[in-house]
């Protein structure tokens, strides 16, 4: 901690950025040294499509308007004040959205304390969950950049059948949605034959990127946020941007860069309790969806606590986060990290965005597209059409199914010490849990616990909602990983209206796709699938802890 108080702070805009300087300066040379001669803080800041090199300077074009987007997002002010007062009397509101389009409105409304249903499952327990909760009172925002996201559609689609069954019209029901996607979208002209509110997004804006535009603006004041503070924020640290000095963007952006070209690609995320909550999920998207590729990549690890396991080690950057500090606060809050970010919510968002634009740059890589996104989704359209392949359970042990890889042991805790004893110095593991986030939310348990006993970086994703995440790394950054998906017995399935599938098959087809996406690559996947869902976490869990001993 006394190295965070005695090096450089870098601060600009209410932001500061503390410990940079010495990850920098570990290095052999430094990085930030290399970025400012290159021009790259006034190139980036001036939206220059040619910083990551021919073969992304198309795709650039297209996408550097999350740079300035906080000033134009200002035009959006009016049209959400007259959309919130229109709909004051609907004041349960939920937002039907992947990745990018989900993550940072539950950051601001977590952060801010307003209320709001995210829904970015498949899972029939938890959709059905929610569209039992205050439907007469419900708004649904339903946000999708290129208005084919399969999950939102299916949302969209269960939410237009409840309200015709609560006896709406076509007319009422349509006054419950609010539309958020890109000019000529698919989703567009749907919204157009409802009848629903449409607010039209910036399309140079990637879906990682899109916190300040429409995306995160619009469920955000629906739910009372005042979204004009975070506009302030961001452009109060946007001046900054173009500077050589006095950047903590860039700072942290060279930091991130230079501990992954030093083999320290893992970057732990970590909270450090002063205001802002969640931001570590929203991250963990931009920064694994946006540099892992081509064999390379940091990976996010979003840990509960300065002290959980996996928070520290050799190949790990710890990065606290938090609001700013009052006058003789330290930073970090005991996480003792190498990097401090401390600011408000909306400069937070720029600062990372940009940084890991910057990392990309020293990475050598596209940050803006997501080539392997698509691999899982192509796999969940041929299983859907075609059914879910036939799989007999390599041994049943209580609740719990497991589908191991030949050879592996015919015990769970054996087959538990064996996948994390095959991880290596330089491996992690990904827990993927096809799950109800709430109602199964004892899952999430078990990261902690196979960090410990692992000693490695461990990571927890909920089915499908880390497809749009931290998939993309999965696929196509180091092919280092080996993955834990559990999948559970659904009580109760729930109809997807006008299509040829349940939600539940829709949920066990994205499993089924994404393990024959991971096995394609020859890397270890284990299954374990829930018979009875909460007697089988509760089984997993003590298998896990023993593990520790």
């Amino acid at each position: 901690m006394s190295d965070l108080l005695d090096g450089p702070v870098e601060a600009a805009g209410g932001l500061a950025v503390y410990g940079a300087d010495a990850v920098d300066k570990s290095a052999p040379a430094s990085t930030r040294d290399a970025l400012v001669k290159a021009g790259v803080p006034g190139r980036l800041a001036a939206k220059d499509a040619g910083l990551w090199g021919p073969d992304a300077e198309a795709e650039a074009k297209i996408r550097l308007g999350w740079v300035d987007t906080h000033r134009h997002s200002r035009e959006l002010l009016a049209q959400l004040a007259e959309l919130t007062a229109e709909l004051a009397d609907l004041d349960h509101v939920v937002l039907a959205g992947m990745g990018g389009s989900s993550l940072a409105p539950e950051v601001i409304t977590r952060t801010l304390g307003r209320p709001l249903t995210v829904l970015d499952t498949t899972d029939p327990g938890q959709v059905r969950a929610a569209l039992g909760d205050r439907l007469e009172r419900t708004v649904v925002v339903v946000a999708s950049k290129s208005g084919s996201t399969v999950e939102t559609d299916s949302h969209r689609r269960a939410y237009w059948q409840a309200f015709l069954d609560a006896g709406m019209s076509e007319a009422e029901a349509g006054r419950h949605f609010v539309i958020v996607t890109d000019p000529g979208s698919p989703l567009a002209t749907t919204a157009s034959e409802m009848g629903a509110f449409t607010v039209l997004a910036d399309p140079n804006v990637g879906g990682r990127y899109s916190a300040l535009t429409a995306f995160g603006l619009v469920p955000s004041a629906l739910a009372g946020v005042e979204v004009a503070e975070l506009l302030d924020q961001a452009d109060a640290l946007a001046q900054s941007l173009d500077g050589d000095r006095d950047n903590p963007a860039l700072a942290l952006g060279a930091a991130l860069g230079a501990a992954a070209t030093l083999a320290r690609d893992k970057v732990a995320l970590v909270s450090d309790g002063t205001g802002i909550d969640g931001l570590g999920d929203w991250a963990e998207q931009l920064i694994a969806e946006s540099t892992g590729k081509a064999g390379v990549g940091i990976l996010p690890v979003v840990v509960e606590s300065p002290q959980s396991p996996g928070a520290t080690g050799p190949d790990v950057l710890t990065v606290s986060y938090g609001g700013a500090l009052a006058a003789g606060d330290m930073p970090g809050g005991g996480a003792n990290p190498d990097v401090a970010v401390n600011g408000p919510l909306g400069a937070q968002f720029l600062a990372w965005e940009y940084a890991t634009a910057v990392a990309g740059v020293v990475l050598g890589i596209d940050p803006f597209n997501q080539p392997n996104v698509t691999e899982s989704k192509e796999n969940t359209n041929k299983i859907l059409a075609s059914g879910l392949p036939a799989e007999t359970p390599s041994f049943t042990e209580g609740a719990i199914e497991v589908y191991a890889p030949q050879g592996a042991p015919g015990d769970l805790a054996g087959v538990l010490r064996w996948l994390l004893d095959g991880l290596g110095e330089d491996g992690y593991l990904a827990v993927m849990a096809y799950l109800d986030r709430f109602a199964d939310a004892d899952a999430a348990r078990l990261r902690p616990l196979l960090a410990e006993a692992a000693g490695r970086p461990v990571t927890f994703g909920w089915g499908p909602r880390f497809l749009h995440s931290t998939g993309q790394y999965h696929k196509g950054g180091p092919q280092v990983g080996s993955y834990l998906q559990v999948t559970g017995a659904v009580a109760e399935d729930l109809a997807v209206p006008g299509k040829p599938y349940t939600f539940g098959e829709l949920q066990a087809a994205q499993a089924a796709g994404d393990r024959e996406a991971l096995a394609g690559r020859e890397r270890p996947v284990l299954r374990l699938h829930l018979t009875d869902r909460a007697a089988g976490v509760a089984q997993l869990l003590d298998a896990a802890g023993e593990l520790r001993t």
